[in-house]
């Protein structure tokens, strides 16, 4: 069986993403110990992540959780093209 701890949850968000939903689901997958990343590619997409880590932190600090955010860079292939995106590794670290 495996451990929900050991759960990794990678999620590519977009600039059309609803900040509130994505906020949302990342406060429930730190409720049920899963570890999770958010990677985003533009401008765009890097500030809705931003917004739904705010969101989720709102969500979770009332309930104990303290939410940590440890940013880095990561390279992918979209249709063909190298590009660079910036990831949020977010953990608990209540």
């Amino acid at each position: 069986m495996k451990n929900q701890e050991d759960e990794e949850l990678t999620v590519m968000v977009k600039s059309a993403t609803a900040a509130t939903s994505l906020g949302s689901m990342l406060a429930r997958s730190i409720y049920e110990g899963k570890r999770v990343t958010l990677r985003a590619v533009g401008a765009s997409a890097v500030n809705q992540a931003a917004k739904a880590i705010a969101i989720a932190q709102g969500f979770a600090g009332p309930r104990g959780h303290d939410l940590w955010v440890k940013p880095h860079f990561f390279d992918s292939d979209i249709q063909g093209k190298k590009v660079t995106g910036v990831a949020f590794r977010v953990l608990d670290r209540a």
